[in-house]
Parts: structure tokens; sequence; C-alpha cells
């Protein structure tokens, strides 16, 4: 009997240190607005323009959110900044084939994408 009372003792020590951690890593969050072109029309909604950007930053270590804002060109991003850092975001970015801010497409990923995606 004892023992079931300690097993479920330390059941709720772990969750609630689990709970309390999960809530001080996200206090702890930085947010960075980065200037970017998307410079066709249909590129926001299409697989290899916007709609990859999005998706593609999801994965980048430490970047909890982001939202690609149309009219400004802008991605807000939400990150824990013990795992990464606004310049190594920038570069992900460039990686990507975008513009970030002062850093410049990759060209070879820039190169990838469909013509009418490019500068005209």
């Amino acid at each position: 009997m004892h023992t079931i009372n300690a097993i479920k003792v330390l059941a709720t020590v772990f969750f609630l240190f689990c709970f309390s951690a999960k809530g001080q890593s996200s206090r702890g969050d930085s947010t960075i607005v980065v200037k970017t072109n998307i410079y066709c029309d249909h590129c926001l909604d299409c697989n290899d323009c916007g709609g990859k950007l999005v998706h593609d930053l999801s994965f980048v270590k430490g970047i909890k959110r982001n939202v690609l804002d149309p009219k400004t060109m802008a991605i807000t991003i939400t990150y824990n900044p013990a795992k990464t850092t606004a310049g190594i975001i920038r570069k992900e970015i460039s990686k990507l084939g975008y513009d970030a801010d002062e850093i410049k497409a990759d060209p070879v990923a820039y190169s990838k994408f469909d013509e009418c995606c490019k500068r005209n």
C-alpha cells in the first residue's frame, strides 16, 4: 500500500516538474521580424515559394512559430534563444532562397525557383 502511494506522489511531482519547466522555457522566447521578398502574385500559396518558406522554417532548430505577412513581406519569428540566434535564422532563410534583411538569398537555392517566382 505504501508503494502505491509513493508511486502516486512521485508521478505527481514528475508532472508538476515537467509542467513548470515547460512554462519557464516559453517565457524566455525571443521574437524577430525579418524582411524578405516574394516576387509573384501566386507565390504565397504555391509549394515552391511562400508556403515552402513558412513550412521549411518551422523545422529550423529553435524556431517555435513563424508567420509571413504578405503585405509587408516580413516574417515574424518566435524562437528559443538558447537553441538559435537571429543571425542563424537569417542565414537559414537565405539558404531557402530568400533575402533575409541584409543577407541576400543563396544563389543556388534561388536558382531552383520556378521562373515566374524570380525577380523580373
